[in-house]
């Protein structure tokens, strides 16, 4: 797995594209593969972002919990001028200037240059620090893992609105070609119709479903432009962008296969939960620290000048310090209470996905294997559609068949095409879910 912090500098970089005005492609005019919609999609869309965000938020929580184990260094400087008599002999003090001619009562005024460096270091606290940076990096982890479950639902997001653009474009590829049946029902029904071989009442009836499946077509159509709109969404583009073409016989729609096993423990969401589990549990270690003595050593040198008397002197402290807190009312006994409480909710929480993680394969694998079943039971169904079209159609042309019967086999050789499109893409996404469903991305690498 790539370390997070190459990981969110190879995404930053995407990031950076994207502001300098280069859209990660976005306007290009070639066709949409499913390949570049993935790409455009992690790159682009804001949920994914968001996940960028996030991780790199928790690699500065263990930046920060890591400095704890660092010596801490700091400056100060400072001028001051002062009459009173404590400040005044402390400034004369330190810049070597004492002389028994001084009044203590009135020092008059004296002003002091201090600069100041000082090293302090933690020898011990009681765990503290450890388990503070043991947290951070379950964090990190848990941020990890969950960028990377953001990633598989918004691949199989890209699968669902990517192959919706199909299906309503073989739709109304479907609804045009009953267009022309009607048209040419029509067409043969005028010409009996003149002949006086046919009632007008069936000559109308065959008009009015013309215009009928004129107006499905006008659905279809309309319904291929908000599939088109939701595409440009989910991949992170501006919904008014404009037409979107896709490439035709992608093969990346190949490498949505079915997955090896069904086990979910690469769930990236079960894991991100166990991590936090353990970053709660270290957050436990650390509130118990709290209840240890903790000890820091220091150092530190001064160097004081002043102009008034025009004198100056150098200094230096160091030592140990311990700290042990005796008595505070009870907040450590509460930060600990809280901390358990913490980790608890996040174990029962981590069974929870686990239980409905389970659940969802098993809808996702019923869904897979209906979407497998409708496939084959509506190719068969458009077989026997097609020939009944074309039985049908030559019967009404030479007049042994009423234009009712004939509009019913229309309908349904419509309906049966309409009802494959359907299978056929629903098969597709089941199967992107199902892989999604076991920690899996929706296409397999090439």
């Amino acid at each position: 797995m790539m370390p997070g912090a190459l990981r969110f500098a190879a995404w930053s970089l995407a990031a950076a594209a994207l502001l300098a005005g280069r859209p990660a492609r976005l306007g290009a005019t070639e066709p949409w593969t499913l390949d570049r919609a993935l790409e455009a999609a992690f790159a682009n869309n804001p949920d994914a972002r968001i996940a960028r965000h996030r991780m790199a938020g928790a690699e500065a929580m263990l930046q920060q919990a890591q400095a704890d184990r660092m010596p801490q260094l700091s400056l100060h400087a400072s001028y001051s001028q002062t009459n009173s008599p404590m400040a005044a002999f402390g400034s004369i003090l330190n810049q070597r200037a004492f002389d028994s001619s001084l009044d203590f009562n009135d020092p008059g005024r004296i002003d002091n240059l201090n600069l100041t460096g000082t090293v302090a270091y933690r020898l011990y606290d009681g765990g503290q620090t450890a388990s503070g940076i043991t947290a951070a990096r379950h964090g990190v982890r848990s941020n990890e893992e969950g960028e990377r479950a953001t990633l598989h639902r918004l691949g199989a997001e890209v699968v669902k609105a990517y192959l919706n653009i199909r299906k309503t474009a073989e739709a109304v590829t479907a609804v045009e070609a009953g267009v022309r049946s009607y048209e040419a029902a029509v067409d043969a029904g005028r010409a009996r119709f003149d002949a006086g071989r046919m009632l007008k009442a069936d000559l109308l009836s065959l008009e009015v479903q013309l215009a009928q499946t004129r107006e499905a077509l006008i659905l279809a159509r309309h319904e291929t432009s908000l599939a088109g709109r939701s595409f440009l969404f989910v991949i992170g583009a501006d919904a008014s962008a404009g037409s979107v073409e896709l490439a035709p016989g992608d093969s990346a729609l190949e490498r949505i296969r079915m997955p090896v096993t069904l086990d979910p423990s690469p769930r990236p969401e079960l894991i991100a939960l166990q991590a936090a589990f353990d970053a709660a549990r270290a957050r436990v270690a650390a509130a118990r620290g709290e209840r240890r003595p903790s000890v820091n050593a220091f150092a530190s040198c001064q160097h004081d000048r002043g102009w008034e008397l025009d004198e100056h002197g150098s200094g230096w402290i160091a030592g140990v310090a311990v700290d042990m807190n005796i008595f505070d009312g009870g907040a450590i006994s509460g930060r600990i209470r809280a901390s358990e409480a913490a980790m608890a909710e996040a174990g029962e929480l981590l069974r929870r996905t686990q239980l409905a993680i389970g659940l969802e394969i098993e809808q996702a694998k019923l869904a897979q294997q209906q979407a497998v079943e409708r496939v084959s039971v509506t190719a068969a169904a458009i077989a026997q559609a097609e020939e009944s079209a074309a039985l049908s159609r030559a019967r009404f042309s030479e007049g042994a068949l009423q234009a009712s019967e004939l509009i019913d086999v229309e309908s349904r050789l419509i309906g049966a095409n309409t009802r494959h499109i359907l299978a056929r893409a629903d098969e597709r996404i089941a199967l992107a879910d199902l892989r999604r469903s076991v920690g899996l991305p929706p296409i397999e690498k090439l």
